[in-house]
């Protein structure tokens, strides 16, 4: 029988091999957390994220975008510059 392929594959979002190779934890290591960086580039910003993998699924630890850069003094340029 066929089976559907999950969304985000069907989409071409996600590759699960290799998100599985890099959110799989050793098993020494049980119930801690592993790390990971996502960045990602809009049209109008690059925003960065640090994040680990459940079960529930991501958890966002902490994030930061290049819009924000205008609180400090950057008044332009925001797609440029890394968050």
């Amino acid at each position: 029988r066929f089976q559907v392929k999950p969304r985000r594959r069907r989409e071409g979002k996600t590759d699960y091999r290799a998100r599985g190779k890099m959110t799989r934890q050793e098993k020494s290591k049980f119930n801690s957390r592993k790390y990971r960086i996502i960045v990602r580039f809009t049209n109008r910003r690059c925003i960065c994220q640090i994040a680990y993998a459940t079960i529930r699924g991501d958890m966002i630890v902490a994030q930061a975008s290049s819009s924000e850069l205008g609180k400090y003094g950057v008044p332009c340029g925001h797609k440029n510059y890394a968050a």
